[in-house]
């Protein structure tokens, strides 16, 4: 795609997006916090440090401009997220290529972000026009009961970097179309897709103030900050389940609504009676999209016994066949985790395994060189109790497990206290639904590696988070219900 000639930009340039704070539709230039390229550890960028009175400010811009945008007709604010939608498919290219370079995703896996996070501003442009009311007889006869939903108010969004742009829009679209404006804080390593998006939106027509976006090297005081000052009333963050406990527990201070979508360990159940490079094929989607950093990644695979040494080799066959490199590199299938610290934990973790008597097929090792690469990597016989068996690796490592009957398969899937994904392979539909059932997760793949879908409600249970995002009830959550009793 070439650079938008029309206003002499190219979304591809870091530069572009480093121009400083949004707030009230400006620019608030400063610096502060280096966003590198982490196949190189080169300096991409450097974007404002927003301290607590710039975060207060954001606040004042969003209180400003939020009378007029939830006054504004649905069908308004749906073209104004149908034009954001169309900017980004025109830009992809150039939007593909920024995530690349400060995330280090491969470009391909950029491409489909990009895709998948336009959808959303397409999704709820149709759904700003069909939030739902109710009327109906009170039981007693004695009046009538009215059902409107309004919007919830001021939102803080806390997005993290593994996704930079469609976990910003997956929370900015449902927001702006229940009529709520917003106050994104994106995670510092990548920030530059967030300053691209909100660039975007003020093409597309967003109102200053509908849209504020921040970045800080401070994120406990400024968001604890924002959370303290009653005017906001929403916040929805993505990230740990260790940051989401204590965003809770700040919320709790001022009783704010909050939606949480927090970690994962994911298991990948594969049954005798599964097609076998089926099984394959998805796990390869489910574990290396994005490098296996991701919250909905395939960590634990439960291979059952009659496939199990034939699922091994063809996984360690296939994961080392991928090429690791640049994200930026068009041959790249792998590109580099996003820090040296994703690095060493991935290393430890596995280290730990195979002191404990695990067994590598393939990778194992940090790769040498510049950049923060770890190379596709395949365990199998990893004792329960080894630390990767429960934590989430958000990294590029398979872990394959032994299980004999359907009964052990859903103990097993369920030995963690996340909840978020999970899936399932077996020509028995009806024994892959009757398993989905039994296993403890909120989302649900059966004979496909791959789930996440704007029309679909994303979210987990336990320890995976609260609320969902996506979906008919996405907008849900940017939204009170207001019950009106009514004698005619």
């Amino acid at each position: 795609m070439a650079p938008d000639t029309l206003h002499g930009q190219d979304y591809a340039d870091p530069a572009l997006h480093a121009q400083g704070l949004y707030i009230a539709g400006e620019w608030l230039p400063g610096t502060g916090i280096p966003v590198v390229d982490p196949a190189t550890g080169d300096l991409l960028a450097e974007v404002p440090d927003a301290c607590t009175e710039q975060a207060m400010r954001a606040i004042d811009a969003a209180e400003a401009a939020a009378a007029n945008w939830r006054s504004t007709p649905a069908r308004q604010r749906a073209e104004i997220l149908r034009r954001w939608f169309q900017l980004m498919t025109e830009h992809a290219d150039e939007l593909a290529r920024l995530i690349s370079l400060e995330n280090g995703k491969a470009l391909s896996d950029a491409r489909g972000e990009v895709a998948y996070a336009a959808e959303f501003f397409r999704w709820y442009a149709e759904e700003a026009v069909r939030i739902p009311g109710e009327f109906r007889h009170a039981p007693s006869g004695a009046h009538h009961i009215l059902v409107d939903h309004q919007p919830i108010g001021i939102a803080v969004l806390i997005t993290p970097w593994n996704f930079p742009a469609a976990m910003a829009t997956r929370k900015i679209g449902p927001a702006l179309a229940a009529g709520c404006t917003v106050i994104l804080k994106p995670a510092s390593e990548t920030p530059l897709t967030a300053y691209a998006m909100a660039r975007l939106g003020a093409q597309a027509g967003v109102p200053p103030g509908v849209v504020n976006v921040l970045t800080s090297t401070q994120p406990a005081a400024i968001t604890n900050a924002m959370l303290a000052d009653p005017r906001v009333r929403k916040l929805s963050f993505t990230g740990s389940t260790g940051v989401g406990r204590v965003l809770l527990a700040e919320a709790a201070k001022t009783v704010v609504s909050c939606s949480m979508e927090l970690g994962g360990n994911a298991p990948f159940l594969v049954f005798d009676d599964a097609d076998l490079e089926a099984a394959l094929d998805g796990a390869m989607v489910a574990k290396m999209r994005n490098a296996g950093e991701a919250c909905t990644a395939a960590n634990r695979f439960y291979v059952q016994s009659g496939i199990h040494d034939a699922f091994v080799a063809g996984l360690t066959k296939r994961m080392a066949a991928l090429r690791v490199g640049a994200g930026t590199d068009k041959a790249t299938e792998v590109g580099p985790m996003i820090t040296t610290a994703a690095v060493a934990k991935l290393d430890r973790l596995v280290s730990a395994a195979v002191a404990q008597g695990a067994r590598v097929h393939t990778g194992g090792k940090p790769l040498p060189g510049n950049g923060y690469f770890y190379p596709p990597t395949v365990l199998d016989k990893v004792p329960l109790d080894a630390e990767i068996a429960h934590a989430e690796i958000f990294g590029p490592v398979a872990c394959v497990y032994r299980f004999e009957d359907e009964a052990e398969a859903i103990a097993l899937a369920n030995d963690t206290e996340y909840g978020l994904a999970a899936y399932v392979y077996s020509a028995d539909l009806s024994r892959a639904l009757r398993v989905g059932k039994g296993i403890e997760s909120g989302m649900i793949a059966i004979n496909r590696g791959l789930m996440s879908d704007p029309a679909a409600p994303f979210g987990g249970v336990k320890q995976s988070g609260l609320g969902r995002e996506g979906g008919v009830t996405g907008i849900l959550e940017f939204m009170e219900p207001k019950y009106f009793a009514v004698d005619f």
